[in-house]
């Protein structure tokens, strides 16, 4: 019985150096398979909200404006946390632009927005040249046709119709 205590002693800060040696790599392991999800997560509320403001340029009316359009997708790309691995810059530094008056049949809106990579993934990024000092840059375009070619009329007419 002495022998197995004997073994024992002999191994007591065994665990804590595996666990120094675990410990950091674990972490880098979560690192890299976090930087992509918060990435597509800031991606996909891009795309949403670009798919939402084609509509509202498509159906949108005379008393609704250039500057309210962009106030709503602002607060929607607020969905967007302002920490390092999702964006950076605050909300000055998302870029929208639209194009299509109203009644057009077809209607585009461009966001571009900066993500600020993790260190390890900063560096390799600069060195391809895929990102610049504020990080990298996404940018997403949506393109929707609303109405098509046949349709005869504007909204206003249609709605008339249903007025009646």
């Amino acid at each position: 019985m002495s022998r197995v205590f004997a073994l024992a002693r002999g191994q007591r800060g065994q665990s804590s150096v595996e666990a120094g040696l675990l410990l950091p790599s674990l972490l880098i392991v979560f690192a890299v398979l976090l930087e992509p999800v918060c990435i597509l997560y800031t991606r996909s509320v891009m795309c949403a909200t670009a798919s939402e403001i084609c509509r509202v340029l498509a159906t949108r009316r005379g008393d609704i404006t250039d500057a309210q359009i962009e106030s709503f997708a602002r607060r929607r790309l607020a969905a967007v946390p302002e920490t390092t691995p999702f964006h950076a810059g605050g909300e000055g530094d998302w870029t929208i632009t639209t194009s299509g008056a109203e009644g057009d049949a077809e209607v585009a809106v461009t966001i571009v927005g900066h993500v600020p990579l993790l260190p390890l993934f900063s560096f390799v990024a600069r060195a391809l040249g895929v990102a610049g000092e504020e990080g990298l840059e996404l940018s997403v375009t949506s393109t929707e046709t609303l109405r098509p070619e046949w349709l005869e009329g504007g909204y206003d007419d249609w709605v008339s119709v249903w007025d009646a």
